[in-house]
């Protein structure tokens, strides 16, 4: 007769997947996470991943909680051509039906389940800190200026995407990208840094 107790072969099956997914969520983004691929990289056969996890957006829910967020880490400079990379990356993850499904389930899950409220939470803190780090830096640096980076920077840089892709099932186009940038402030090219540096103007 069983006790009820989990199989722990099952239980050790499931983390290997997870561990599988979440390595590939890393490395190639959210929409890279499919049956198909996880399958592959755990070792396993698909209909294995499908017993645990009928639907994409239910694998890439569990593999999202407690995951590191693979967008806005370590900014490199100059960082407007590094957050205009992250930014299009975003969108075109976003542009997934798997990836657009986590977002509504965060947003409307998070109104009756006190679990994916939590997991809301920390994405939105995640992405605000990295973003506020990436301009704080490009202030430093003085390629940013006349930005006042904690006065939620993510809801203007990033909320207009997650709108367009989740909400109106539209593509991102490059110039709403230039757009949000430039809302944050005036930027400066590494020349123009440089000659404000040195004391000196564009004509010199």
């Amino acid at each position: 007769m069983s006790t009820g107790a989990p199989d722990p072969r099952v239980a050790r099956s499931r983390d290997i997947m997870l561990a599988a997914a979440r390595a590939i969520m890393l490395s190639e983004g959210p929409a890279a996470v499919t049956h198909q691929r996880v399958a592959q990289q755990a070792g396993v056969g698909r209909a294995t991943v499908y017993r645990h996890w009928a639907r994409p957006e239910q694998l890439l829910l569990d593999v999202m909680v407690g995951a590191d967020l693979p967008f806005f880490r370590s900014p490199t400079r100059p960082v407007r051509a590094w957050l205009r990379r992250e930014l299009r990356r975003l969108a075109d993850q976003l542009a997934t039906p798997e990836v657009a499904a986590i977002a509504f389930t965060l947003v409307q899950g998070a109104i009756w389940d006190r679990a994916i409220a939590v997991e809301r939470d920390r994405f939105v803190a995640t992405i605000s800190d990295r973003l506020t780090a990436a301009l704080s830096l490009a202030s430093q640096t003085g390629e940013l200026i006349g930005s006042d980076v904690g006065a939620g920077v993510e809801a203007r840089v990033v909320g207009p995407i997650v709108y367009r892709t989740a909400l109106e099932a539209a593509p991102v186009p490059d110039l709403l990208i230039e757009q949000l940038i430039d809302s944050v402030g005036t930027w400066r090219t590494d020349e123009q840094v440089a000659a404000r540096r040195y004391g000196l103007t564009e004509s010199n």
